[in-house]
């Protein structure tokens, strides 16, 4: 079950909700979506030694490794804001965010009145194999009961998740129906799609929307352009807004499909790294096809290499916002539990030389968390002008456009938030959900 789909978003963004939407958002950017440059095993050291003087020594019994978890955190406060540890539990799903599948009955759900209820089965999976319908209420898992409980999502995908090939009773209330259906569901391997829409705008412009650049992106963006190529496309856009990153490499094989040989894409350096850079081998397709790339506050990461590639080169248009800034580049170091710290050795620059990264004060996790709200606040959302850069920050592209650093891409057309349908009341709306709950009681009263 894919948990970072959303059912149903706010249709403008208020000020009151954009803080709790950037906490969240800030968490994915630290734990789902690495830059990994190599994977090491670490050895004991003296952490190791004092845990283990606590558990043979200490007057009382201790949970070492909840002992051993709040040291790393504390340790890691006082440094950059994406160097982060990441558990075992969640570098499970870390892993299938970026393999593009996972094993289970193929769900998407919401907890609603404390059941859950079927949003839809994937296309193809276990569940719509099995006759699990949008609407359906999973009352048990296995004999279970697991409505009216107050159980949490984590718990809920425990029970539903597991290993390809294993089979999960489902104990279904489906409107009108009284009596439960018990179904049976061959657990599998789903697909979980980064490449979300592909279609034709008009008669010449393709659309493609990334959500995120995972192991699977590649293929199914070069899918899609050959889909669009195919339809009649003779210009393209790329939707990278909301796209919090991913994997650099496919990023990069990405962005080569536009560019010249020998073309610069990005390039890292750190205080004990050299300098990596990374070209276009000219063997890609598109070389000629019109771009225009759009981003907002939330793209971040392999988005801003993305599109700070084609701006720099002057090989396509950016619309929309400033993205977010996140342009360190961590290492990903595993223990022999499962879980992994995330290490900052170098920063992302763009062909121009750009620094991506947003600058940000050594140990001050709250006020980076709170950029984007004050981003809001200050009007960056709403009006151009309100972004001042210094002359110092000044690039050009290979066409000698001037071009800005400090922190993230400023696009070349600016398009403000759109507001115009708030109002105090339809925030209340919002807030209470009444949209969403009224569509769907009218959808599950009136199934076909």
């Amino acid at each position: 079950m894919n948990t970072k789909t959303k059912i149903w978003l706010p249709l403008i963004i208020a000020t009151s909700l954009l803080a709790g939407y950037c906490l969240h958002y800030f968490s994915s950017l630290r734990t789902k979506q690495p830059t990994i440059l190599s994977t090491q095993t670490l050895s004991p050291g003296k952490l190791d030694i004092i845990l283990k003087r606590l558990g043979d020594s200490y007057y009382k019994p201790v949970k070492k490794d909840s002992i051993e978890e709040a040291l790393i955190h504390e340790m890691l406060k006082g440094l950059d804001p994406h160097t982060a540890y990441i558990s075992a539990e969640q570098m499970k799903s870390v892993r299938e965010d970026m393999q593009g599948h996972f094993s289970g009955i193929g769900v998407q759900f919401i907890k609603y009145e404390d059941t859950v209820r079927v949003v839809r089965p994937i296309p193809e999976g276990p569940s719509e194999k099995a006759g699990i319908l949008a609407g359906d209420r999973i009352v048990t898992v296995d004999g279970d009961t697991i409505a009216g409980k107050k159980l949490k999502t984590d718990s809920i995908m425990k029970r539903l998740k597991g290993i390809a090939g294993s089979e999960v009773d489902l104990g279904i209330l489906r409107t009108p129906e009284k009596a439960l259906q018990i179904f049976k569901v061959r657990r599998g391997n789903v697909k979980v799609a980064t490449v979300d829409f592909a279609y034709m705008l008009d008669k010449q412009t393709g659309y493609i929307k990334i959500n995120q650049f995972g192991a699977q992106t590649y293929r199914e963006f070069l899918e899609a352009l050959s889909k669009l190529k195919k339809e009649g496309m003779k210009r393209l856009v790329i939707d990278l807004r909301s796209n919090v990153g991913g994997l650099m490499g496919i990023c990069i094989a990405m962005v080569n499909q536009f560019l010249e040989k020998g073309e610069l894409i990005v390039y890292t350096k750190g205080i004990n790294s050299s300098r990596v850079d990374k070209r276009a081998n000219g063997e890609g397709n598109f070389k000629e096809l019109p771009l225009v790339v759009l981003i907002d506050s939330y793209s971040a990461s392999a988005s801003e290499i993305f599109a700070g590639a084609i701006q720099d080169h002057d090989r396509g248009i950016i619309v929309g916002r400033r993205s977010f800034g996140k342009g360190l580049v961590q290492q990903q170091m595993e223990y022999p539990d499962g879980s992994a710290l995330r290490l900052t050795v170098s920063e992302y620059f763009t062909p121009s030389g750009r620094n991506i990264q947003k600058p940000f004060k050594m140990g001050d996790r709250t006020s980076y968390d709170n950029d984007l709200n004050k981003r809001y606040e200050h009007g960056e959302f709403a009006i151009a002008d309100s972004i001042h850069f210094a002359d110092s920050l000044k690039y050009k592209t290979d066409k000698g456009r001037t071009v800005y650093g400090g922190g993230g891409i400023m696009p070349d057309i600016f398009v403000p938030l759109d507001t115009t349908a708030y109002s105090k009341y339809f925030d209340k709306v919002q807030r209470k959900a009444l949209v969403r709950d009224f569509s769907y009681d009218f959808a599950d009263k009136h199934r076909a």
